[in-house]
């Protein structure tokens, strides 16, 4: 399973932990060729690549600067020769505020790194996407970071997080549509609550609570939610399959 990876040139942002961090694992080990990215350089960088099973190069940009994601996608194509695969994993709360203490300044960070990261990322790697879909027996794919939140509405003070993951939701709808024809298929993962960063302010009370909400009874791991993502990627396991969102959730979320 997955064999169709091997060699693939994969491009995760925002991957030097959590869901990401796991999701460069896996394709690694896959065979894959994988560019890990951040904004800021980790400290635990040299262990991390140690770390990890196969080809693995580290870039540093601002995902939500459109002309830093063009430098940053010359480079990994110079380097390896194209792309295959690219995951849009960059995103995060910034913050949590209710409607009356939202300005300007808070909403633009929430919308720049969940919004325009994904739209930047994935418009200046649509030409070589389109380039991968013409090997055979394959399926280019840009995979996509949603959330539980997108149904709900967001916990308290993140209600522009779920908004922009909703935004995320829908509009990979339409991309799907535009470019299915070129060979691309989109698609989402949306996790559940997850034990990452995300999640560190939480104390043991309110992670008891949260876990009575989700009928497995715990947070989800990020290793849980990468084999998702190797789904989606495979042609030979998903070739028929875009538009759509798998909800890696562990029941919290049935729609």
């Amino acid at each position: 399973m997955f064999t169709d990876l091997k060699e693939k040139k994969v491009i995760v942002t925002g991957s030097t932990k959590g869901i990401g961090l796991a999701v460069v694992k896996l394709f690694a080990k896959l065979g894959a060729k994988v560019a890990m990215t951040a904004r800021h350089k980790p400290d635990n960088l040299d262990q991390l690549l140690q770390e990890i099973e196969g080809q693995v190069k580290f870039y540093c940009f601002d995902a939500s600067q459109e002309q830093q994601c063009q430098t940053f996608i010359n480079e990994f194509v110079q380097e390896f020769g194209g792309i295959d695969i690219l995951i849009n994993n960059v995103g995060g709360l910034v913050g949590r505020k209710q409607l009356y203490d939202i300005e300007q300044n808070f909403m633009d960070k929430v919308f720049d790194l969940n919004v325009a990261s994904v739209q930047y990322m994935t418009k200046h790697c649509l030409p070589y996407l389109i380039l991968s879909a013409q090997q055979p027996n394959w399926t280019a794919s840009v995979i996509s970071v949603g959330s539980f939140a997108a149904y709900m509405g967001g916990g308290p003070g993140a209600s522009l997080y779920a908004a922009a993951k909703g935004w995320l939701h829908t509009i990979n709808k339409s991309w799907a549509i535009a470019h299915a024809k070129e060979g691309i298929r989109f698609n989402l993962v949306s996790p559940g609550t997850v034990d990452t960063d995300f999640h560190a302010d939480k104390d043991q009370n309110t992670r008891e609570m949260i876990n009575k909400t989700i009928p497995l009874g715990r947070f989800g791991k990020p290793a849980e939610m990468a084999p998702a993502f190797a789904f989606l990627a495979s042609h030979s396991t998903s070739g028929y399959i875009t538009g759509q969102i798998i909800n890696v959730n562990g029941g919290q979320y049935m729609p």
